[in-house]
């Protein structure tokens, strides 16, 4: 077996050689360069991170009335020594601090800032004013070294240090270091202050880099203020520790089921397979846990949930990963209704806890017929949210196209005619091509040009599809697909669909008032599925008879269709109550809050293809 060796995994170059003869020196000089803890201090009432620390009341004060001053005096002028003197006296009274943190800039001087990944805090280091703490239990080193060690640390290190607060010339609240503590060194360059990582794919790739170089990120006057990345995963963590205690508090239990399971069941989707060696069965990465949440219901948990990893091994775009995470709950005694009311409130108490409003702002792409798409910023409300059914939203969607005065009728009347919603696929699926788009938005073509084009093309789909006759099947199949295809991009604010057709629906109960609609209903925003949900099929053999007609649908190719899960129909031959159940979609909701456009951005470590060729290393800025 051939490993590669260190210097092929941390590639050697002028400035990691320069950094690895400085860790050779703090061997020397410390012991051991690579200590296994450090206490900080708890002034602020709890470990005095960077972060703890500026936040605490008379820290923040401090810092507060200098910059109000500062901010009253002409450029280039100092505040008033006796201000200075006051707030100097306040902050030692509070005693010292242990504070620890990546150096955030190279050094130059005197002066540097830490960071704990959130916030950064300057310290100040005079030559004969501190010493250098040894690793290795022996006495600390003298001044004279310690400054020698202060001056061969690199941008990156991990340093602690032990000083007293104070405030500076410039007005800035630091530590003046009494104690230098060496803790790690970063052996390869930083990224630049200025401009972070600006590759998509190497931040995604090595999230690591990513986060320091957000953290070491100088913001300059007058830019716009985005999420840092680690600002990004705050959010996220923010939306899902408010989506459990809303559902705790509303009677919820959080339970645990299989990840690895003997069947692919729950969902329509393709599943990674893998081999038990010991029990020489095959089992699957579940693709979602409805089955066996159910189960519960069965077994007397009126109120389940679980925040869960799914895998699907299918495609990926910037809505889709192979590995995602799901909160799905149920709930004993609710309908199709009462979960969208409940999902509504939910999802609005985790809006306000993690982005402290309701309305969040969405740089996005306008959608038009005949137009290319323009950049804007849209307001996403979810103060309210809005309810339609699949079909009035499909009707709504052809009234606003050239079809609807080509239709000359009730639209909804028209298309359960003949083959008509494939007529009006092929019809917008034209107006939508590139070609006619530029065609219209480039000016080539005069007004009635356009209008003997459109009404050729019309007719073109109408002869098309003249002798077709479709069932109520080939029908629902066709309305989906039209929606999915050219409706759901639509959907900007948040919107319920509602009435889906029972035939794509094989695990939710069908409508007292219409057998071939299913009581289901799925949430849109921004044009991405961000909730499915349903009335929960509890019939055994209604269940049982859905599973067969999905077991002939993948005889027929469908390999996405479920399969037949014979333990599950005799659970709900125990007795199931009615139920209604729901499985959101964190990653989806999480990008819309935080303004991201790939789902890469809001999962750690987002899975990708294998490196093609070596990436060049960000070079470490020199200011």
């Amino acid at each position: 077996m051939t490993l590669p060796s260190f210097d092929e995994i941390v590639v050697p170059n002028d400035q990691t050689e320069a950094r690895s003869e400085h860790l050779a020196r703090f061997v020397e000089l410390v012991g051991n360069a690579y200590p296994n803890k450090f206490d900080r201090s708890s002034l602020s009432g709890k470990e005095d991170t960077i972060s703890n620390l500026k936040a605490f009341a008379p820290v923040a004060a401090a810092a507060k009335e200098m910059a109000d001053v500062r901010a009253s005096l002409e450029p280039g002028t100092r505040p008033p020594a006796e201000l200075k003197d006051k707030l100097n006296e306040t902050l030692k009274a509070l005693g010292g601090v242990r504070i620890a943190g990546r150096i955030a800039t190279p050094i130059r001087g005197n002066f540097v800032h830490l960071t704990d990944g959130r916030e950064k805090l300057q310290i100040y280091a005079k030559k004969g004013q501190f010493t250098l703490a040894r690793n290795d239990g022996q006495p600390d080193r003298e001044p004279e070294t310690a400054w020698e060690a202060w001056q061969i640390l690199d941008h990156g290190d991990l340093i602690g240090v032990e000083g007293d607060l104070f405030v500076t010339n410039t007005g800035e609240v630091s530590v003046h270091v009494e104690r230098l503590t060496f803790l790690s060194k970063a052996l390869s360059p930083m990224p630049d202050k200025m401009h972070g990582i600006e590759d998509a794919e190497i931040k995604q790739r090595k999230r690591y880099l990513d986060l320091i170089a957000s953290s070491l990120r100088v913001e300059m006057a007058g830019e716009q203020h985005e999420l840092s990345t680690r600002e990004t995963f705050e959010v996220r963590a923010k939306t899902i520790s408010s989506l459990r205690r809303f559902l705790e508090d509303n009677g919820y239990i959080e339970v645990e089921t299989p990840m690895l399971t003997p069947k692919a069941t729950g969902a329509a989707a393709k599943p990674f397979k893998t081999h038990h060696n010991a029990l020489d069965i095959d089992l699957y990465a579940r693709i979602a846990p409805e089955l066996y949440l159910k189960r519960l219901l069965v077994g007397g948990f009126e109120k389940v949930y679980e925040l869960n990893r799914n895998f699907r091994n299918e495609g990926i775009s910037y809505k889709h990963n192979p590995e995602f995470t799901m909160l799905e709950f149920y709930c004993a005694y609710m309908n199709v209704n009462g979960m969208m009311d409940f999902c509504e409130k939910l999802i609005q108490e985790s809006v306000m806890k993690a982005t402290g409003g309701l309305v969040v702002e969405y740089d996005n792409y306008e959608r038009f017929f005949i137009r290319k798409p323009e950049f804007t910023t849209v307001a996403l409300d979810f103060s309210s949210f809005h309810r339609t059914s699949m079909e009035e939203a499909v009707v709504e969607f052809i009234e606003k196209s050239w079809a609807r005065s080509l239709v000359g009728e009730n639209i909804s009347g028209w298309l359960h005619r003949s083959a008509n919603i494939l007529v009006a696929t092929d019809f917008i699926e034209w107006l939508q091509d590139e070609t006619f788009v530029n065609s219209v938005t480039h000016e080539e073509l005069t007004q009635d040009e356009i209008g003997i084009l459109v009404n050729e093309t019309w007719n073109a789909a109408v002869f098309r599809h003249k002798d077709s006759v479709l069932s109520e099947r080939e029908y629902s199949v066709g309305l989906v697909s039209f929606f999915e295809g050219f409706v759901e991009e639509t959907l900007i604010q948040p919107t319920f669909i509602i009435d889906y057709p029972k035939s794509i629906s094989p695990l939710s109960k069908a409508s007292p008032e219409d057998p071939q609609i299913a009581e289901r209903f799925e949430l849109f925003i921004n044009g991405m599925e961000v909730a499915n949900g349903f009335s929960e099929l509890n019939d055994p053999r209604e269940q049982y008879e859905r599973f067969i007609d999905q077991a002939e649908a993948r005889e027929r190719g469908d390999d996405e269709a479920m399969v037949l899960d014979e333990d599950y129909v005799r659970a709900l031959s125990y007795g199931m109550p009615p139920a209604a159940g729901i499985g959101i979609g964190i990653d989806r909701l999480v990008m819309l809050l935080t303004n991201k456009h790939s789902i890469r951005d809001v999962i750690l470590f987002p899975h990708m293809r294998p490196e093609r060729k070596q990436e060049a290393e960000p070079e470490e800025d020199d200011e």
